[in-house]
This record gives structure tokens, C-alpha cells and sequence, in this order.
């Protein structure tokens, strides 16, 4: 549920529109020919106002990456009480697939961008492994009776498979339809699997 007020849909406009402007003009100029101020007078935002959203112009690459990860893990804070492990993992995948497909163009830059830059390389695995060892800290507590290896093991066939479905997408440049098509495909093979574990099956529970 969206229970932003004025001010933060503003900040949440401004971003990313910095964000866009910037991996469009890594796009046409190249990354390293891009200056912030370049992306800040596409934006129609100063430097000033670009810093006050972004560290650096490596972060910038991420803007949406960051937004969609924080997304899930408010998903997974925000899941009914009677919801299984497995249920809850599909309802956020498929919040997420609807986000993601509008952002074919961007996501295609962004993918391309990550792929020519070990250094951009390095700040994805890290975010990505980041994220991946908070939720399994998420699947524990509403499936306590993983025990630790198949939790991680749980959440890396399905965070890494949706996360290598979408990657491929965007680096073919997919429409919106053809990734919602791929990405149905590949949540099917991830369920495939993650059912043969019976306590993502039955009902959530509340560890605390």
C-alpha cells in the first residue's frame, strides 16, 4: 500500500527523473563522458539538488534497482498473517514484474551499462547480496522451521532466478508484454521448485 504524502511523491518524481535523464544520456554521450552537470540540466535540477539524491554518478545507475529492492522487502513487511511462504513470494514477484516491465528502455541502459563496467559490476553483486541476506532473514521469520542453508538455498532459486529472468529481458530489450510473458515463464520453473519444500507451503507465521 502507498502511504506516501505530497512531499515524498515530489522527492520520488525528482529522483527519478534525475535518474532517467542520467542513463539516457550515458546512453547517447557515454558514461564517462556525462558529467553531473550534464545529467542535472537534463533533469532541470542544479548539481546541488542531484547530490542531495545521489552520492555520485555510479549511484545514479542504481536509482531504480535501489527503489524496486526496497519495494519488496515493504511487500514482505506488509504480508497477511494467513499468507504461506510461497503465496507471499509470488504476490511480490508479481508487484514487481508489473514495475519493472514499464522500464524496458531505461532497464536495457542500466543492464548494458553494468555489464561494460567492472566497477559498476561490483556495486550490483554487492547490492544484490545485500539484499538477498535480508530477505532470508524475512523467510526465516515467517518460516521457522527452515533451517539456515535451506533458507539461503530457498532464496537464492527464487530471488535469482526472478532477478536473472528480468536481466535477460531488459539486455534483449523486451517490451512491456514480451517481459511479462518471459518473466510468467520463469516464475513458474522457480514455483516448480520451491514447492518440493513443504514450509513454504503451508501458512505464514509470525516468529516474534
Amino acid at each position: 500500500m502507498d502511504h506516501m504524502g505530497l512531499r515524498e511523491r515530489k522527492k520520488l518524481r525528482t529522483r527519478r527523473a534525475i535518474a532517467s535523464a542520467a542513463l539516457r544520456l550515458f546512453d547517447e554521450r557515454g558514461f564517462e563522458e556525462t558529467t553531473i552537470s550534464d545529467i542535472a540540466a537534463a533533469a532541470d535540477v542544479s548539481p546541488r539538488t542531484f547530490f542531495s539524491y545521489f552520492p555520485s554518478k555510479d549511484d545514479v545507475v542504481f536509482a531504480e534497482m535501489d527503489e524496486r529492492l526496497a519495494d519488496i522487502r515493504a511487500r514482505l513487511a506488509e504480508r497477511p498473517s494467513d499468507e504461506t511462504p510461497l503465496a507471499t513470494f509470488r504476490r511480490v514477484a508479481d508487484a514487481l514484474v508489473e514495475a519493472i516491465s514499464a522500464e524496458d528502455e531505461d532497464g536495457a541502459i542500466q543492464v548494458a551499462l553494468i555489464r561494460d563496467r567492472p566497477s559498476l559490476q561490483a556495486q550490483a553483486l554487492k547490492r544484490f547480496a545485500d539484499a538477498e541476506e535480508g530477505f532470508v532473514e524475512v523467510l526465516r521469520g515467517i518460516a521457522p522451521d527452515l533451517d539456515a542453508v535451506t533458507a539461503a538455498t530457498v532464496m537464492g532459486v527464487a530471488f535469482g532466478g526472478l532477478r536473472a529472468a528480468i536481466t535477460y529481458c531488459r539486455a534483449e530489450r523486451y517490451d512491456a508484454d514480451r517481459t511479462r510473458e518471459a518473466t510468467a515463464h520463469a516464475l513458474a520453473i522457480v514455483e516448480k521448485v520451491l514447492e518440493s519444500v513443504p514450509a513454504l507451503t503451508c501458512p505464514a507465521t509470525d516468529a516474534h
